[in-house]
């Protein structure tokens, strides 16, 4: 027998003694705004074709809804499609210290098991902010190392993640979580091989990880038992999928519910990678300063090392995306189109955009250097020094991320996105407007058609 409790059984106790009525407001708003968010990112791609493809692999008939979709399913398949969605164009909330995407994964889990078990908006709240605080503490044990060991910490960790959410949602014991947290360290998955031809696994990533997280706790419930040890183990989660550090584990279970770190969460402005954001903003300001393109010679950007596999190299790709969804995770392609157009939305990884020779001859200029004193995965920063054809040079730093801990949206501003995605996947403004004036699962109810 172990001596002292395991982290998982701290875990457990913790999530099975929680009364949604006793959170924090900023806890409860904060899963407010991941529903709001989350739903108008399924509106967004309801009809994009990778979608499509989700929901031609799957059994028809249920009890859960597919936001955005009449025919109903069940839990699991619910849970696919709903993260699928939600994470497909990159632009969910973001964790500053992961960097891990918590709505795509803890709501459609959330939302799955409440409709498959009949449960409330009480349960639903404690899931959602149970889940959401699970996964951020998460991502701070081992920052970086699940990257550099090639897997999508999204992914893997939201599958325990989810595993706590629907176990609060659902009111198991403390063993019984226990055991869901086990069970979900032998389902993670998610490899970051799409960076090769941005192809469409990572969008998978976070649906399937709902959905491991709802089996995980629905086989725990019935008696099915996993390690105790599966965060801390000699051949435990961490030890698989982040070899390269040893865990600190007090970020896990440090101030548990007293201080609450998902109120933190970040939501995002642009539709693309995350590290990406503040170089956006750079490169916005810098075509707002009245620069033109042709007077630039070259942009170099300081960046963290911990980003530059995945949106710096290999940087002559970078420089000219495939597709629309390697143009995402581009920190030159999303620059060089925000400088042309002052934004960055859908529209700006239209095919018209990504072979646009002006944007793609300044995308060619823009290149990184690695700072060794950047604050990534603690704080997301942006900088651009332009060097211009007659010698001078035009710097902009951002400090920190637009959406994020030190610049947070507003309601109305999350608001605001939503009402856009809504109208984006087809919804009406005025449906998508009456359905905000609902709160909690009747909300989901109200887009429903």
């Amino acid at each position: 027998m172990l001596s002292t409790p395991t982290q998982a059984e701290r875990l457990g106790a913790w999530l099975s003694a929680l009364d949604a009525e006793r959170l924090p407001t900023a806890a409860a708003r904060t899963a407010e705004h991941l529903l709001i968010d989350v739903a108008g990112l399924c509106l967004a791609a309801r009809n994009e074709d990778y979608v499509r493809a989700v929901l031609a692999s799957l059994d028809p008939d249920g009890p859960c809804t597919a936001i955005g979709h009449p025919a109903r399913r069940n839990g699991y398949d619910a849970a696919l499609v709903n993260g699928t969605a939600a994470h497909g164009e990159d632009y969910d909330d973001t964790f500053e210290g992961g960097p891990v995407h918590a709505g795509a994964v803890v709501v459609p889990s959330v939302l799955a098991a409440c409709e498959r078990e009949g449960r409330g908006g009480q349960d639903f709240l404690r899931g959602v902010v149970v889940g959401t605080e699970l996964m951020c503490r998460l991502s701070l044990v081992a920052p970086i190392a699940i990257h550099r060991a090639g897997f999508h910490p999204t992914a893997v960790l939201g599958a325990l993640a989810a595993a706590g959410a629907v176990s609060a949602a659902l009111g198991l014991a403390a063993r019984e979580a226990v055991s869901a947290l086990g069970i979900a360290g032998s389902q993670a998955a998610g490899i970051i091989e799409y960076l090769a031809e941005g192809t469409w696994t990572k969008r998978m990533h976070a649906g399937w990880a709902a959905l491991s997280g709802l089996r995980a706790a629905l086989l725990a419930r019935g008696g099915f038992l996993g390690p105790r040890t599966v965060l801390e183990g000699t051949h435990g989660f961490f030890s698989a999928f982040a070899p390269s550090v040893q865990p600190d584990f007090s970020h896990l279970t440090d101030g548990l519910g007293e201080r609450w770190l998902m109120e933190t969460i970040a939501f995002k402005p642009y539709p693309c990678g995350t590290m990406t954001q503040p170089y956006i903003d750079c490169a916005i300001e810098l075509g707002e300063s009245g620069v033109a393109a042709e007077s630039i010679a070259e942009i170099v950007c300081e960046v963290g090392e911990g980003t530059v596999h995945r949106l710096w190299e290999p940087l002559a790709d970078k420089q000219r995306p495939p597709n629309a969804y390697a143009g995402k995770f581009s920190t030159p392609y999303c620059m060089a189109v925000a400088f042309f157009d002052r934004r960055v939305g859908f529209a700006q990884f239209a095919a018209d955009r990504l072979t646009d020779p002006a944007v793609l001859g300044l995308a060619g200029k823009i290149r990184y250097a690695i700072d060794p004193d950047n604050e990534y995965p603690r704080n997301f920063t942006g900088h651009l020094r332009a060097t211009l054809t007659d010698g001078s040079v035009r710097e902009i730093r951002r400090p920190y991320m637009r959406g994020g801990a030190h610049a947070p949206l507003s309601s109305a501003e999350i608001r605001a996105k939503f009402l856009d995605n809504a109208v984006y996947g087809g919804l009406s403004r005025e449906r998508a407007e009456a359905a905000l004036a609902a709160r909690g699962l009747s909300f989901i109810a109200a887009l429903a058609e």
